[in-house]
C-alpha cells in the first residue's frame, strides 16, 4: 500500500487489521480471501519485525485454516508455511544464535533457538518438497524455497558444531 512505500507501517498495520476484521466477518475465516488478506497482514508485520505476534497469528490462525480450506499444496498455504519457518528464526535474537555457538544461554526462559532451528529447517523441507513436486525444480518459488532451506541448514550446522 501507499502507507508501506512511505514508511508509515503503524498506520498500515491499522489498515490490514480492519481489512482482514471485515473479511473474516463478510466471507468467514476459512475464505481464500480472508486467508490472503491475514498473509497480507503478516507480511506487513514481517516487516516492522514484529515476529512475536507474527508467528503466533501464522502458526495458530491462518495456517490450520489454510491447510483445512484450501489444502496443505496450496500456494497460499506453502507460502504461510515458508514465511513461519524463517519467522521462527528471525524471531530469536541474532545474539542468541551467537551464545548458542558459545554454549551460553542469556536468559534460562527464553525459546530454545536450537529447537526453532531444528523447526524451521523441518518445516522448510517439507515446503522445498512439495514445491518441487507440485511446480518443479525450475519454478521461481522453488528456487527461492531451496535457497531458503540451504542458510537455514547453514545456521544449524553452525550452532551444532559449536
Amino acid at each position: 500500500s501507499c502507507l508501506q512505500v512511505l514508511r508509515r507501517l503503524d498506520e498500515a498495520l491499522v489498515l490490514e487489521r480492519e481489512i482482514f476484521a471485515k473479511k473474516v466477518a463478510l466471507y468467514g475465516d476459512s475464505h481464500e480471501s480472508t486467508i490472503l488478506s491475514g498473509c497480507n497482514q503478516t507480511t506487513l508485520l514481517i516487516k516492522m519485525s514484529a515476529w512475536q505476534e507474527a508467528n503466533p497469528f501464522m502458526r495458530d490462525q491462518l495456517l490450520p485454516v489454510a491447510r483445512h480450506s484450501l489444502g496443505p499444496d496450496h500456494d497460499l498455504t506453502l507460502k504461510l508455511e515458508q514465511r513461519l519457518s524463517l519467522g521462527l528464526v528471525a524471531e530469536a535474537p541474532r545474539d542468541d544464535l551467537r551464545l548458542k555457538r558459545r554454549g551460553v544461554r542469556r536468559d534460562p526462559f527464553d525459546l530454545d533457538t536450537g529447537d526453532n532451528l531444528l523447526e524451521a529447517v523441518t518445516i522448510m523441507q517439507d515446503v522445498a518438497q512439495r514445491r518441487r513436486r507440485i511446480f518443479g525444480k525450475g519454478h521461481p518459488n522453488t528456487r527461492e524455497v531451496e535457497a531458503n532451506l540451504s542458510t537455514l541448514r547453514s545456521l544449524a550446522e553452525s550452532v551444532d558444531s559449536a
